[in-house]
């Protein structure tokens, strides 16, 4: 049946009536006859709409071009549909004829929705070849298009050749150079937009203070805040939180709270900005204050709300509120977003609740990586490292490929428990997926090693490092200083500053190594270099010069700088205590124990270590049973080996020799090699003989192999004149093949390091130090003091034994302190075992007699020579 044009005039001209649901009747093309009516010329102004209503061209005699008609039609007929491989052969087909410019930007924006760049260039080929100038809204479409399908510098050429006046693109355009980190870009478009006169809306307000806030270019984003004001936006909600959010990023916190407080229209973005901003400055327990009066407000919370709450527990170990958080986004289904039980997780492992994280993290129907690295991390940070392995290993199974976060969470895991064959399974799988490019895996893979006490592979992998930053350095540092290679770790450090500049924990891994040495004057240079560079302020650092200065003998210093630290914390308090303890000031370390605890500060096991090491190298005894007692009843705390190792130590210095013994038998733990040896160096300094060989079998048994309590059983029988027995215990240590360490000592003279071995006459300086040691040894003799000739160790004439005795370190070291050093000038001195007796009388001698201060610190603590007299005592 055919119909009449008549009947519907209207059909292709008239506009869909959008108020009515009704839809249009459909004709086909090829039944329909009709008079072209004059209307047709109108144009429709939205470019945007759909291609519904089509707009022919018209010649100029008033004539419908009727292919292009239907050219225009089918175009937009295939981009509604989403058929873009029709519409590009359609547009191809089409190239000889006028196109409107909505037909161009339909098929430009269905690239874009497809992300097709390939079919995007072809459509600006054929705009360009038909002539069709690119401006305006046909400009603007192809920028999105080039940038929404990845090419922004295309787009950007684009850009730069339209006149465009309109905000929206530049908004566009700033944001997505935003998103690829380019900040300082987006802040360069946002002048020149202010050059051209265009006016900011309140989208471009947000979008370049965020772009300021990542630069950190806080005086630039307060002007920009001062030009918003003049610009009437300082009422829009959605720029007073960008402001908000700019000021907590660039830690102007008053700055965001006023703003914040000043807002009269708070929506949910305004609290969810002030609490993540306090969250993420460390200041969790304010942002759970403003969580609080957001509830009473009225503000209904959404997922973001959770998120930095929960966050907020996780700092501070919230436990209870963390859960109350998790049951309330239970009741608002929430508890489906992985996001939210990746941040679940984090919150019940960082709160010490594993079981927690565990339930949360096998109810996932979702898991991704992070999920499997926040489970991981939440392992190691137990000290479960055999089931973060475990974990690692399953999540490889499963197929989901770790990212550097999940390795360095793994390396983390074999550091602690010294897992190195893991750990060199993980190196592997690194190599393999070419991610040692990683700064933050290196830096791990480095830590895991020197945990593992393997530094040539930690050295290995830093050298292979292309690009190290100030991380590296510092875990290099640590770890050669913490596994007892100083010098290794003084080396780095100097090496460090040709192209790096140190930190704060640089000074804290550098100190060490300089307190180990006792090498005092490296000290004072990296004191001053902390002092020049303002690291003064920070606690650990604070605390390691404190620590170094004890160790390097100099306590009055140490004292004064602890003094000076504002807020002391527990390990500021122990190093003060373990440093008098060490120096012999056993009522100094008891009046700085009772100190910290007036302070509010509890002791923990460390300190008690510490506490009773002091009574013990004082002679303390009623003092030490009193600590003892407290840090069980009072403290609740288990007493460990070495808490009774002091004990034991304590009561046999003071003679109490049976009740050690007793107390070693009735202790509830099995004692360990040094407990015993505790004991038997209490035998030696009371000579008993008896006890020393009932003692010395529990230690050969539990320790053989070390050749320190043989010689000091050796000691103990040589004293007692029992040669035969030093003999037979020789013969022992041979038939073991075990070597005796040797008496080593060193002094510190102009940034030197002069290293003394027992015996040994290699030094330049070799005879004039043998000149000085006999000069002095006849004096003593002249004044009543005799070689104590027992400790040679051999069974020889007393001239021989004599001849011995003057080759030991200690003697030698402090013999060249008295030649280098200039008069006056404490000597220092540090030896690698217990001093001997001899070594000891000979330089309360020196003291007296060369009227110079010496300070010798051995194995096992100082003794400060002075006018005759040692610190100790007689307790060493």
């Amino acid at each position: 049946m055919l119909l009449m044009a008549k009947s519907t005039p209207n059909l292709w001209l008239s506009p869909p009536n959008h108020n009515h649901r009704e839809h249009p009747v459909k004709f086909r093309s090829s039944f329909i006859i009709f008079k072209p009516s004059s209307r047709a010329s109108h144009v429709s102004a939205n470019l945007d709409h759909s291609c519904i209503t089509i707009q022919p061209s018209v010649s100029l005699n008033g004539t419908i071009d009727c292919e292009t008609v239907d050219y225009n039609a089918k175009i937009c007929n295939f981009c509604q549909l989403g058929n873009l491989q029709m519409a590009m052969e359609m547009l191809h087909k089409s190239r000889n004829s006028k196109l409107e410019l909505r037909t161009y930007c339909s098929v430009l924006q269905l690239c874009a929705d497809l992300k097709s760049l390939r079919d995007g260039r072809k459509v600006h080929s054929i705009i360009c070849s038909n002539e069709v100038a690119i401006d305006g809204i046909l400009g603007a479409k192809l920028v999105f298009m080039y940038v929404t399908c990845g090419d922004l510098g295309e787009g950007r050429r684009v850009f730069d050749k339209i006149a465009n006046e309109k905000v929206f693109l530049w908004n566009f355009l700033i944001n997505e150079y935003a998103k690829i980190g380019n900040f300082r870009e987006s802040i360069a478009l946002f002048k020149r937009m202010q050059k051209l006169g265009i006016e900011a809306n309140s989208y471009t307000f947000s979008c370049v203070l965020k772009c300021f806030a990542a630069l950190g270019r806080i005086e630039e984003g307060e002007r920009v805040h001062g030009y918003l004001l003049r610009l009437g936006f300082g009422s829009y909600n959605t720029v007073v939180n960008s402001l908000i959010a700019f000021y907590f990023k660039c830690r102007r916190i008053e700055s965001a709270r006023k703003l914040f407080d000043e807002l009269s229209d708070r929506d949910v973005i305004s609290w969810n900005s002030m609490i993540s901003g306090y969250v993420s400055n460390g200041l969790a327990e304010k942002g759970l204050e403003v969580f609080k009066q957001m509830l009473c407000s009225g503000i209904n919370t959404d997922l973001a709300t959770m998120l930095s709450v929960l966050v907020a527990c996780a700092n501070i170990s919230n436990l209870s509120l963390g859960r109350a958080v998790h049951s309330y986004a239970i009741k608002a289904c929430l508890d489906g977003k992985i996001t939210l039980n990746n941040t679940l997780l984090d919150m019940y492992s960082k709160c010490g609740n594993l079981e927690g994280a565990i339930r949360v993290f096998e109810k996932m129907d979702e898991k991704s990586v992070v999920s499997w690295t926040s489970m991981i991390a939440g392992y190691a940070r137990e000290g479960l490292s055999d089931e973060a392995i475990s974990l690692f290993r399953e999540m490889e199974r499963e197929g989901v490929s770790p990212d550097m976060f999940t390795i360095t969470s793994i390396l983390h895991a074999c550091a602690l428990n010294g897992s190195l064959e893991n750990g060199k399974d993980i190196h592997n799988y690194i190599s393999e997926n070419n991610m040692q490019s990683s700064l933050s895996v290196s830096n791990a893979l480095i830590d895991m090693y020197a945990k593992c006490g393997r530094m040539e592979d930690a050295h290995v992998v830093f050298s292979q490092m292309l690009v190290k930053d100030v991380a590296s350095w510092n875990t290099i540092i640590g770890g050669y200083s913490k596994n007892c290679l100083p010098n290794e770790a003084l080396n780095m450090f100097v090496e460090m500053q040709h192209g790096s500049k140190p930190d704060g924990i640089t000074m804290a891994c550098a100190l060490p190594a300089c307190a180990s040495l006792a090498a005092l004057e490296r000290g004072q240079e990296i004191h001053g270099h902390i002092l020049r560079n303002g690291f003064s302020s920070d606690r650990y650092v604070a605390n390691a010069l404190v620590d170094m200065y004890v160790k390097c003998g100099v306590l009055v210093l140490a004292r004064l700088l602890f003094d000076m630290i504002p807020t002391k914390d527990l390990v500021s308090w122990t190093v003060m205590i373990a440093g008098y303890g060490m120096h012999g000031f056993g009522s100094e370390a008891i009046a700085a124990f009772n100190e910290m605890r007036h302070a509010g500060i509890e002791p923990d096991e460390v300190s008690f270590t510490s506490i009773l090491y002091a009574c013990s190298h004082s002679g303390l005894l009623d003092e030490g049973w009193r600590f003892f007692n407290i840090m069980k009843n009072d403290c609740n705390i288990e007493p460990k080996l070495e808490h009774y190792a002091c004990m034991v130590d304590l009561l046999a210095r003071t003679g109490n020799l049976l009740k050690a013994y007793r107390f070693i038998e009735k202790m509830p733990i099995e004692p360990d090699a040094t407990v015993w040896g505790a004991l038997l160096c209490g035998c030696r300094i009371h000579h008993d003989v008896k006890l020393a060989e009932k003692v010395a079998e529990h230690v050969f048994e539990l320790e053989p192999e070390n050749t320190g309590y043989y010689v000091l059983l050796a000691n103990i029988y040589a004293e007692a004149d029992k040669w035969e027995e030093v003999k037979n215990l020789r013969e022992r240590i041979g038939r073991r093949g075990l070597k005796k360490n040797p008496g080593c000592s060193w002094i510190e003279v102009n940034g030197k390091v002069h290293i003394f071995v027992a015996g040994d006459s290699s030094h330049p300086q070799a005879k004039k130090i043998k000149i000085i040691i006999k000069k002095l040894r006849m004096k003593m003799k002249e004044e009543g003091y005799f070689p104590k000739t027992r400790y040679a160790l051999i069974k020889a004439d007393d001239v021989k034994k004599e001849v011995a005795l003057c080759g030991h370190s200690e003697k030698l070291a402090m013999a060249f302190g008295i030649l280098s050093l200039p008069p006056g000038k404490t000597i220092r001195v540090t030896k690698n075992l217990r001093v001997c007796g001899d070594c000891h009388e000979m330089a309360k001698f020196m003291s007296k007699k060369v009227r110079r201060e010496i300070v010798l610190r051995d194995s096992n603590r100082f003794h400060h020579f002075k006018n005759g007299n040692c610190s100790c005592r007689g307790y060493w």
